[in-house]
């Protein structure tokens, strides 16, 4: 079975991401898309997610690692709502495994995410 592209395009940022490749991050996001930076911090809009992403890259000592393992993604007509197990890693972090909620949206012809949120659920248990 074919992968759906929503599945592509997490596993595309993803590389993104640990490549510090912004350009072609933000090329996934939503104009008002929201990213949860941590508990109670987020961006809002493209231009915040890209400065976000910068401060998490120095932050992480520019060694940040993210890769998904496992995924169900929820269809509903132009939107997407994936769950999933991202795992995620730096030279100052150990490998920690966060409970993923990305909400993505059919857009002019393509799946871009307007929800990032690596912590999911724990946000309604974890502070800032």
């Amino acid at each position: 079975m074919a992968q759906h592209p929503v599945e592509q395009q997490i596993a595309m940022a993803d590389k993104a991401i640990m490549a510090e490749d912004f350009d072609t991050l933000m090329q996934f996001y939503a104009a008002d898309a929201l990213l949860v930076i941590k508990p109670g911090m987020n961006a809002s809009g493209k231009a915040q997610i890209r400065k976000a992403f910068e401060a998490i890259a120095g932050y992480f000592e520019h060694s940040l690692q993210v890769t998904q393992a496992g995924m169900v993604l929820l269809p509903a007509g132009d939107t997407v709502l994936a769950l999933a197990r991202t795992m995620v890693s730096a030279n100052n972090l150990p490998a920690t495994e966060r409970q993923a909620t990305y909400v993505f949206r059919l857009i002019d012809g393509q799946w871009l995410c307007v929800i990032d949120n690596s912590y999911g659920h724990a946000l309604l248990t974890e502070t800032a």
